[in-house]
């Protein structure tokens, strides 16, 4: 449910081979981006804790099922976006320390004990199915703070200080920064049985440079979940199928009842980003040895021109995305529908309970219903952190979160996740009816999209400065202080200037 970068060995710290004390602090995510220190939403890699000032192509393939004949695959490979980055790294220190104890320490016949830190419901339930059946291998998970609320901070601190957990949970857009930043360990050895299990494209998004740093967990088409008996109360006799259709329902609704919105203009920039990513509309790219920033395309000016049409004539509630306030709106029927990825169907069965069987999921509606196009939002990995002394049964447990049925099934069900692994595709959870969602089958919604989501994206090296200052642009639109289109304008400067402060070769300003 959660962004990219390339590690550095210590050799590489100082051409003499010699090492450089890091200051012992807490790493801000905000500084590893606009500081050169990191990029997108965390870091952290591998060999004796290399700490450089990068910037990482966050190149992250449509985290969906393996059915890849009609999606579009990347031109541009993950190490070839990775290596414009690589070569503008400046080093600041290395520790030849190494925490945790050795691979073969559990060896002797004692039972091995891993810590998992991450936030997402669900991943408890699936450890607990661990542990009863792998006695030499126990498995704590402790609950952090989401990645981007403090998690991915708690976690590249921890790496930094040498007493990280092995495993945790990191987004695809964020585990190449978290490479670049020396957090992880190189589990190639260990994880190659398990590459078979996966869609070629979903194992590229935890490897990078040839090595392996962990074991994909999910994928996030996105959808429209919606309240079928208020849609029919206000004359909307089936869902939108096309952002021209979602316009029309939206000035419906709010015509019948000023105080009711048919959707939520929200402050999420990756929900944002997978609104532009279905459009084509990408953000980042490279260019032989030079980035390319596109946020203000002429692709991305259509987009932002269609939600700022809608927020001119007062279409769409502005409550932040995620908050208390939303939730409160759905469950009163103020807030009709959702456009989120498929992890955000149990979010909203726990948050507006109220609305039991009266939800539904449609496909989310497309520029053109003749070729329909879907967005992306989200996936991640179980990663190995730096320092994980039991690198093997840590690999061991991740392959078996993903892939074992049980463990499937219950993240399908609690979690809400579309699986990576190809042998989930078929676990009987997505066959289910959802009692919340009117007994629908609703993981067929997101199967019958996966074929028709690109994977042509690519993250860029300053994800977190950037999505920041997107979120920030949304709600300030949301509130009348600048435009969707301005504010696209705004953050692509500030993009470019960050990248080249840190050195970066960048055209698009």
């Amino acid at each position: 449910m959660a962004r990219s970068r390339t590690p550095v060995p210590c050799s590489a710290c100082f051409t003499d081979g010699s090492s450089q004390a890091v200051a012992d602090q807490p790493i801000d995510l905000a500084d590893v981006s606009s500081n050169n220190s990191r990029t997108n939403s965390d870091l952290l890699g591998p060999d004796r804790y290399c700490f450089v000032h990068a910037n990482t192509a966050q190149v992250l393939a449509s985290p969906l099922a393996p059915q890849e004949t009609h999606v579009k695959a990347r031109s541009h490979s993950l190490a070839a976006a990775l290596a414009v980055l690589t070569a503008a790294a400046v080093v600041t220190g290395c520790s030849s320390g190494s925490s945790g104890t050795s691979d073969s320490a559990g060896a002797s016949g004692g039972v091995v004990k891993l810590d998992f830190w991450g936030w997402a419901p669900g991943y408890d339930q699936s450890v607990a199915l661990f542990n009863q059946t792998h006695p030499n291998i126990q498995v704590t998970f402790d609950k952090t703070a989401s990645g981007g609320k403090g998690g991915y901070t708690k976690m590249l601190t921890a790496a930094k200080a040498g007493n990280a957990p092995c495993l945790a949970q990191v987004g695809y857009e964020t585990l190449p920064s978290f490479a670049a930043a020396g957090a992880l360990t190189d589990v190639t050895k260990y994880a190659g049985d398990a590459k078979s299990q996966f869609a070629d494209w979903t194992w590229k998004q935890v490897t990078i440079s040839g090595q392996t740093y962990g074991i994909p967990v999910d994928t996030a088409p996105m959808a429209l979940m919606y309240r079928k008996d208020l849609f029919a109360k206000y004359g909307i006799d089936k869902p939108p199928v096309t952002w021209d259709e979602y316009a029309a329902d939206a000035a419906k609704v709010h015509a019948a009842d000023p105080t009711v919105y048919l959707g939520d203009f929200g402050n999420d920039s990756y929900n944002y980003a997978g609104l532009a990513w279905q459009a084509g509309a990408g953000w980042f790219g490279t260019s032989g040895d030079q980035w390319q920033v596109t946020l203000n395309s002429a692709a991305n000016q259509k987009v932002a021109g269609y939600w700022q049409g809608l927020l001119d004539k007062k279409l769409l509630k502005t409550d932040p995305s995620y908050a208390p306030s939303l939730y409160a709106d759905m469950g009163s029927g103020k807030v009709l529908s959702d456009v989120n990825a498929v992890w955000d169907a149990p979010i909203i069965a726990s948050s507006v309970k109220d609305g039991a069987g009266q939800w539904a999921v449609a496909p989310m509606p497309v520029w053109d219903a003749a070729n329909p196009a879907y967005g992306n939002d989200g996936g991640s990995a179980t990663a190995v952190l730096k320092g994980c002394g039991h690198a093997k049964e840590a690999t061991e447990f991740a392959t078996w979160m993903s892939t074992n049925a049980d463990s499937v099934s219950n993240l399908i069900k609690v979690t809400g996740i579309y699986p990576a692994a190809t042998s989930g595709l078929g676990n009987p959870a997505l066959a289910a009816p959802d009692t919340f969602y009117g007994g629908q089958t609703i993981f067929d919604v997101f199967k019958a999209e996966t074929p028709h989501i690109s994977t042509d994206w690519t993250w860029g090296p300053t994800m977190t400065q950037t999505a920041t200052d997107v979120g920030d642009g949304l709600g300030q639109a949301g509130t009348g202080g600048t435009t969707v289109p301005n504010m696209l304008g705004a953050v692509q400067g500030k993009t470019v200037a960050a990248m080249k402060q840190q050195g970066l070769s960048v055209a698009g300003g």
